[in-house]
């Protein structure tokens, strides 16, 4: 399914990858819960521990239902192929592992998820590398941070928690510019509203936790791979475009082409690192996706209606969400986000701290979890939360300032969790 070009979003995100089970004629994707897999004989063995064949060895490396969901996201977001892992923090770090070494950075926005902040300017500290925040909107600070050490840019497509919607074609171009991939964060939005690829983007990273899954079930990660970056042609890149020691000397850009990421992210990420994504969450996720068109449209119908609501409430002193004219990054829905500007956005509430902690405290509906994406709508306090370990400035600067809430809109009727949200704010 993934040559046909004409089929729509609705059924892609219903068939491709899954075939009926060859086996048993099972129509839904089976959960292989298998360990291994047994070798026809020796010389098979032997070919596909080699890279000559392509197949089943072992769960931690490749399993059937976790290949159904990469083959699927790889297609709903236009890619060449596509590596599942255990969570979204687990492909950032995979999506990282064979463009980096010791001594190199990454650009990155200084609007990100507060963990993905911690994450890059704290632990890959360890890995030897590091990173320089920039706001993406000064295009001219993003191109003076990029040097001859850096290796990736990265940002979100729509950035969680503020919503805020990055230009792609603006900051694909500069990366374009200096030979090195873009990195995008598409968990906010999904591929059902935007596809980063189409923008220029290299990698696609996701938290499939969120809106792909979409009923706070499982954990998940996956890194799909436009495969349209040369590799080799430059030597920014040698896991790529170099012998591999480990399969004799093997070039993964010139042996797999267009696949080369895809499979330096299975044979080598995911043999060394062990970030694996077990079958049962693997199946979770596929089943998420089949209802995603029709999540994210009633997501937006809802976030549009509440945010509306909450911008002429007495109490809010500003809303974030992109999909009111009032926003900055409203004329971005056009070209970047077309079908909606997604459920995410931040409040924030005259009253401070204080009343942000009584407005969660207060709300029956909404539930207080670290989490987005759900059918339910959600809320958190980010600043004393998510983002609790950045200093105030950092905090505005990833817009979870003291006086913000993050919130999440689910499917829920807009009517009532306006009611909900109501009582809350006349209590904080």
């Amino acid at each position: 399914m993934t040559d046909e070009p004409n089929y729509g979003f609705d059924t892609l995100q219903i068939h491709a990858g899954a075939r009926p089970d060859p086996a048993t004629g099972a129509r839904q994707t089976p959960i292989y819960q298998t360990t291994a897999y047994v070798f026809r004989d020796a010389e098979h063995a032997a070919a596909l521990f080699n890279l000559q064949e392509v197949g089943y060895i072992y769960s931690r490396l490749t399993n059937p239902t976790v290949a159904a969901l990469q083959e699927r996201m790889a297609t709903l977001e236009g890619g060449a192929g596509a590596v599942c892992c255990s969570s979204g923090h687990a492909a950032q770090i995979m999506a990282l592992f064979p463009l980096m070494g010791p001594g190199k950075n990454i650009v990155a926005s200084s609007r990100l998820y507060g963990g993905t902040i911690t994450q890059f300017s704290q632990t890959i500290k360890r890995f030897g590398w590091s990173a320089t925040f920039v706001d993406f909107d000064d295009l001219d600070a993003v191109k003076a941070a990029i040097d001859d050490d850096t290796r990736a840019v990265f940002c979100e497509s729509i950035a969680n928690p503020g919503g805020y919607i990055t230009d792609l074609d603006a900051i694909s171009a500069i990366s374009d510019a200096a030979g090195i991939p873009l990195i995008v964060d598409n968990t906010s939005a999904t591929p059902y509203l935007c596809r980063p690829i189409e923008h220029g983007a290299t990698l696609v990273v996701h938290s499939m936790t969120k809106y792909l899954t979409g009923n706070g079930t499982v954990t998940g990660g996956c890194v799909v791979d436009s495969g349209k970056f040369d590799w080799s042609a430059s030597d920014k890149f040698p896991s790529l475009s170099a012998p591999e020691p480990a399969y004799h000397g093997l070039k993964f850009h010139e042996t797999f082409g267009p696949l080369a990421f895809t499979f330096h992210g299975i044979a080598i990420g995911l043999r060394d690192l062990g970030m694996t994504l077990n079958p049962q969450a693997a199946h979770y996720t596929l089943m998420g996706i089949e209802t995603l068109s029709l999540r994210m449209e009633k997501h937006v119908k809802n976030a549009l209606e509440v945010a509306g609501w909450l911008e002429g409430h007495d109490a809010v002193e500003a809303v974030t969400y992109a999909g009111l004219e009032s926003s900055p990054y409203h004329h971005r829905i056009k070209s970047i986000c077309p079908k909606g500007a997604g459920g995410l956005f931040t409040v924030a509430l005259k009253g401070g701290y204080e009343s942000c902690i009584k407005f969660v405290d207060s709300l029956e509906i909404f539930s207080h979890v670290a989490n987005l994406g759900d059918t339910r709508s959600l809320v958190i306090h980010s600043a004393s939360t998510t983002h609790r370990q950045l200093n105030e400035e950092q905090q505005i600067a990833a817009g979870a300032a003291p006086n913000v809430v993050r919130i999440s809109i689910g499917t829920e009727d807009a009517k009532d969790l306006i009611a909900d949200l109501d009582q809350a704010l006349s209590k904080a």
